[in-house]
């Protein structure tokens, strides 16, 4: 049977183009629009969030499938960059998220080619099971290094 859940924020604008945002699980932070956009420099933006948002919710379900093929994961770290389009009337979208892991898996004596393609079925299985890479209209292109020790 299907459930849902349900998430919330609340904003409120502060000043200029300044806001105020907090979050349903307790963190607040001032926002603004990024400086392309009339913003300000240093701050969190809604643009960070839409690509903090795919990158972190690709790492938890990689960590969720690496316990899945039980695989000795040793260090995970992504950057994560989007390319947003910029329309001549100021219409904007993102076209393409890209995800850059680099990823550390223990091999625990088991070879090379048995760790290496549980890893690749690790992240693919991040991939489709990531709420946020589902909900996007970005292409989301994945760079993984794998480093095996």
């Amino acid at each position: 049977m299907s459930r849902t859940a349900v998430y919330h924020t609340d904003v409120h604008w502060t000043e200029e183009h300044w806001g105020h945002l907090r979050m349903g699980n307790g963190p607040e932070m001032p926002f603004s629009a990024p400086p392309d956009s009339q913003g300000h420099p240093g701050v969190f933006t809604p643009e960070d969030a839409f690509v903090a948002a795919a990158n972190t919710c690709i790492m938890m379900m990689f960590l969720w499938a690496c316990e899945r093929f039980r695989l000795n994961l040793l260090a995970y770290g992504c950057r994560a960059e989007g390319t947003k389009l910029i329309e001549l009337d100021r219409t904007e979208i993102f076209t393409t998220l890209r995800l850059k892991p680099v990823i550390r898996i223990g091999l625990g004596g088991e070879s090379l080619a048995a760790v290496s393609a549980r890893a690749q079925k690790a992240l693919a299985a991040a991939r489709k099971y990531s709420l946020v890479a589902n909900s996007i209209k970005s292409e989301l292109v994945i760079e993984p290094e794998f480093r095996f020790e």
